[in-house]
């Protein structure tokens, strides 16, 4: 298994995979298109989880603004570390682009809002139907951000 940049061939996928989250751990101000996927491919890091040719999810941040437009595990991939993985190459690119936090937002009391939690993120917001988030990308919050690109599947608390 391994992490990777996506390939534009790949963005159709992407979208597909986006559309069809149950789950889904973001709350983006955008639904996510091929247009969105494209431009973010083009402009940032879109992260894939490829195992062995088939793609357990993917993460995407935006470098105007430090949102995390992007984390989607594939059904059927939840609890083997992919969210976490994606996240945090999310955050490197943000970081790696001179950016010092990252913001996101969930649905209120949904299993995504303990996911940012374990992971390091602070609460800045919250209404009866979202939480805000925000992760300062310099030292701490999320667990090992700077890990090598390959990573093992598990872990505990991995989405």
């Amino acid at each position: 298994m391994t992490l990777r940049r996506a390939a534009a061939a790949e963005i159709p996928r992407l979208v597909e995979l986006a559309q069809a989250a149950t789950d889904t751990p973001l709350l983006a101000p955008f639904r996510l298109s091929v247009a969105d996927a494209a431009w973010l491919a083009d402009h940032s890091d879109l992260w894939v989880w490829d195992a062995d040719g088939a793609i357990g999810g993917f993460a995407a941040s935006d470098p105007r603004d430090g949102r995390i437009r992007a984390l989607v595990v594939a059904p059927g991939q939840d609890g083997r570390g992919i969210g976490r993985t994606l996240l945090e190459a999310a955050c490197r690119t943000l970081r790696a682009r001179g950016l010092d936090s990252a913001t996101l937002s969930v649905a209120a009391g949904s299993r995504a809002e303990g996911f940012y939690r374990a992971a390091g993120w602070q609460q800045t917001a919250r209404d009866a139907g979202s939480v805000e988030f925000r992760l300062a990308l310099g030292a701490g919050g999320t667990a090992d951000r700077d890990r090598p690109a390959t990573a093992p599947a598990g872990g505990p608390g991995g989405r």
